[in-house]
């Protein structure tokens, strides 16, 4: 058994906790487990569920190089263009109230993370807004960054909001990619692409990592600072992480601000590079949001921000700021409840937050769409 239960090998006491009285691990320190039993959850059903998750390990190859490149190989001009590396087997954590409960494989193994980059990057606006330095994400991006950008009638309309929601059909080339080559329609081809009339912004969801990129690059200019820096100081630290997570940008995506030449990152692996992180500090950055952006006695991210964060959006009821809803829609996991929310990446990448259950789930390189029925796995040993 490649799994671990935590307290497996201790004897059970009975233990209960004060619903949103959490526990947070202290940055190289043990970090503390709970027998399942203790806080309420059946043994041999979360067995049952992490079983599942290592029968189902995401079936792209270990190689994430090639990994890419078959997975997009539809897409006009698609390359490799930042870093990539070679994953580990299926792994996560299991939270309850703060405390391990259930982990398996590799859970200080980095690996890339994809697409759950988005939510670390919806985060660096949040900060920017508790901060002043973006006053509404209703505002238009071109009062911020005039430098040509979001010039011309269409994206001059471009707001942060429809950035966050992707749903802004920002028009234009960034870092070598065509937005129109990202994630291109099933009918047509490259003239039709090409020359189709952008849609109008806040109208239709495209998830499109160009455009996840402008963003990136916005909020580089709005701090002035790497975002990579602004993460670490102003979360990562905070809560503990380890000093082995990265925050890639492509080779070619460099910017200058104050004269300071700087890299702009990537909101995922779409072409290489994003967040490389192991599952333990992407636990910890689920602790964070399932605290309500509280760590201890800090408020790293205002409460407001998590509430407009997970909010839906018009075109898309399962999308949020970078953040997807378990609302009923398209994305919906039946059986298990509507407030759930979580970060998702490509090869089977989750950070799950549950906070009717006070729960935090990580998985890496699980069969994506057996996500659902692994949640409801999970959802059973709590009942």
């Amino acid at each position: 058994m490649k799994y671990f239960f935590a307290g497996l090998l201790v004897i059970s006491t009975t233990f209960s906790i004060a619903q949103s009285s959490y526990y947070f691990p202290k940055r190289n320190a043990e970090w503390q487990e709970k027998a399942p039993q203790d806080l309420e959850v059946d043994y041999k059903d979360l067995q049952e569920a992490l079983a599942f998750a290592e029968e189902n390990e995401y079936s792209g190859s270990r190689d994430l190089r090639i990994a890419i490149l078959k997975g997009f190989e539809r897409e006009p001009f698609h390359q490799i263009l930042g870093p990539t590396k070679k994953r580990g087997g299926p792994a996560g954590m299991i939270l309850k109230n703060g405390y391990i409960i259930a982990k398996w494989g590799e859970t200080q193994r980095v690996d890339m993370t994809f697409s759950v980059t988005k939510s670390f990057l919806s985060t660096m606006a949040g900060l920017a807004e508790d901060k002043g330095l973006i006053g509404s994400t209703t505002d238009k991006v071109g009062n911020y960054i005039w430098d040509g950008t979001f010039d011309g009638q269409h994206n001059s309309k471009i707001t942060w909001e429809h950035l966050l929601q992707q749903n802004s059909a920002w028009s234009g080339q960034l870092w070598g990619g065509n937005d129109w080559a990202d994630r291109p329609p099933r009918e047509g081809g490259i003239d039709d692409w090409k020359f189709e009339k952008p849609k109008e912004p806040g109208t239709v969801m495209e998830y499109n990592d160009v455009r996840v990129n402008v963003l990136a690059y916005s909020l580089t200019h709005v701090w002035r600072k790497p975002m990579p820096l602004v993460l670490k100081e102003n979360v990562m630290d905070k809560i503990g992480a380890s000093t082995t997570w990265r925050w890639h940008g492509y080779e070619t995506a460099w910017t200058e601000i104050d004269g300071l030449k700087m890299k702009s990152v990537t909101g995922g692996g779409h072409s290489g590079a994003g967040i490389f992180i192991s599952a333990e500090d992407m636990a910890r950055f689920g602790l964070l949001f399932l605290n309500n952006g509280k760590w201890k006695d800090e408020q790293i991210i205002s409460e407001s921000w998590i509430n407009k964060a997970i909010t839906p959006s018009g075109p898309n009821v399962n999308y949020g700021y970078m953040w997807w809803l378990n609302k009923k829609g398209s994305r919906h996991w039946e059986g298990l409840s509507e407030n759930i929310y979580y970060a998702a990446g490509f090869g089977g990448n989750f950070i799950i937050i549950d906070k009717e259950h006070d729960l935090v789930v990580v998985t890496r390189w699980l069969e994506p769409n057996k996500i659902g029925a692994f949640m409801t796995k999970v959802n059973a040993a709590l009942d």
